[in-house]
């Protein structure tokens, strides 16, 4: 799903727009026991509750896409339909009315997913009746094709409220407030099927999590028979090793300066694009060849990149380039520059010592205070 196709889904996630029919629950206690179950006509409920609901659920859609948001396929998707595919397809199929099916799919996260804090499993079932579009985007509602059934899931935290004083009208005093047991925002979550394409893709999911660094491998891998790529911190570690194995002693400032700069360029070209910018080999041995690196050297990342990045899935830019600041960092010193200022810094060598220099501005605070800096006596 690229960034308009999950804004789309995402808009029905709402009061005014809401095509959920039912939606369906689980709690989970931190022993793995199941304390309580729901089973609800979405729209049944309060209407404070219905806006509680619906903005878990949008935030199960809410992310950066490659980061929080991943799009997957399931392993076997194109020889054959795996038990995994199989138990989310019964699952829809069902629109969450066939006590059995649920019952084991929430057996299957309370056995895989590991926490020791209380959770909520939670289900909705919706039907989209996708509007067609025109050549040049504009939807038509009378003019639809298209039935987008699908299932949203979302894990939440389920936590004690913090301690505190409370004001008890009664008593007309402040005391100790009662603590209760509080539903989080998602830790986890899964749209199925992908909405690919502005239709139904049973062979894909869009995957969710809080917690860009936490993607829980082993309860992907299990529950949903998917693979996931490597976290935004591991492609940005393996493009950072890329980088080194390849230049070598010939890693200098000024050269991974270029790099840099060659890359934010490149994100700004392609920032309005509704697909990430992926980087395989080719893209980045264009990137290196932008930036100077000589020859010999883009040989060899030719040769090792595979061994470093892997073969399946490519880097994202938007997870290995900061694009909000370029940094110097050394045991003492850190030094931030806004990514189309680097100009302002450069290295040289006095008197056989390496220094940093970076042009000041007559502009320029130390700890908040603005201070005169020296006038040149020319």
């Amino acid at each position: 799903m690229n960034k308009k196709e999950i804004s789309e889904i995402k808009k029905l996630f709402s009061a005014e727009n809401s095509i959920i029919s039912t939606i369906c629950g689980c709690y989970v206690d931190g022993d793995k026991n199941k304390k309580a179950l729901m089973h609800e006509a979405l729209m049944s409920l309060p209407q404070d509750e219905i806006h509680k609901y619906l903005a878990i659920f949008k935030k199960a859609l809410t992310g950066a896409l490659g980061k929080n948001l991943i799009n997957m396929e399931f392993a076997d998707a194109a020889t054959e339909v795996t038990k995994q595919q199989q138990m989310l397809i019964d699952l829809r199929d069902s629109e969450l009315k066939d006590d059995s099916v649920l019952e084991s799919f929430y057996d299957e996260i309370i056995a895989n997913y590991n926490t020791a804090d209380n959770y909520l499993i939670l289900l909705v079932y919706g039907v989209y009746d996708v509007p067609g579009r025109t050549s040049d985007g504009i939807e038509m509602d009378d003019a639809s094709d298209e039935i987008y059934r699908h299932i949203l899931c979302c894990v939440c935290p389920v936590k004690l409220s913090k301690p505190g004083l409370s004001y008890n009208s009664e008593q007309n005093g402040f005391h100790e407030r009662v603590r209760d047991w509080v539903v989080d925002m998602p830790a986890m979550g899964f749209l199925y099927p992908a909405f690919n394409d502005r239709s139904a893709d049973v062979n894909s999911l869009l995957y969710y999590s809080s917690n860009a660094e936490e993607l829980k491998f082993d309860f992907v891998d299990t529950v949903l028979g998917c693979t996931l790529p490597m976290t935004a911190g591991g492609q940005k570690e393996t493009f950072q090793a890329i980088i080194q194995d390849t230049l070598g002693d010939g890693c200098e400032f000024e050269v991974v300066k270029e790099i840099h700069e060659q890359l934010t360029q490149l994100i700004e070209e392609k920032k309005d694009e509704e697909e990430p910018l992926e980087l395989g080999k080719r893209e980045v041995v264009n990137l290196l060849a932008s930036s100077g690196v000589a020859n010999d050297r883009i040989e060899s990342l030719e040769e090792n990149f595979e061994q470093t990045a892997g073969t399946t899935q490519p880097l994202l830019a938007s997870n290995i380039a900061n694009t909000r600041k370029f940094e110097i960092r050394t045991p003492d010193v850190v030094v931030q520059v806004k990514p189309d200022r680097t100009d302002l810094v450069e290295t040289r060598m006095i008197d056989g010592v390496p220094y940093l220099l970076i042009t000041l501005s007559d502009s320029v605070a130390v700890n908040g205070i603005d201070v005169r800096m020296p006038v040149s006596e020319d």
